[in-house]
């Protein structure tokens, strides 16, 4: 008989629970931070589109009509910082946040930044 439970081998009920929870987890946390990091790309796609402008007003302007059609929330052109570079070009700034409750006081924190290409 001791021969039997040599060879069987698998998972256990419980270590097949654990893994379904952290698994569980892993989901939870990548359904909240995916949608921010496609927002992340919206934004800098429309930063990148608003430099185009001529002036910091102009940009601004740009930059919020296209948050509108995108549907980002969490920036939108009075967040931006407008510069000119020493070639005299418009550089565009972002700096944002963005926080996930977890669990009780626990929070994750997210913070974006970028600039125009």
């Amino acid at each position: 008989m001791s021969q039997v439970f040599k060879r069987q081998r698998g998972v256990t009920f419980f270590g097949m629970v654990v893994f379904i929870i952290v698994l569980a987890l892993v989901g939870v946390l990548a359904a909240q931070v995916g949608p921010a990091e496609i927002e992340h790309r919206a934004v800098q796609a429309a930063v990148d589109k608003s430099k185009t402008g001529r002036s910091p007003d102009e940009v601004r302007q740009i930059f919020d009509r296209t948050a509108d059609v995108e549907g980002i929330r969490s920036i939108s052109g009075k967040d931006l910082e407008v510069t000119r570079n020493d070639a005299g070009k418009l550089v565009v700034a972002y700096a944002y946040d963005r926080q996930f409750r977890l669990v009780g006081p626990a929070y994750l924190l997210l913070k974006y930044n970028g600039k125009s290409n």
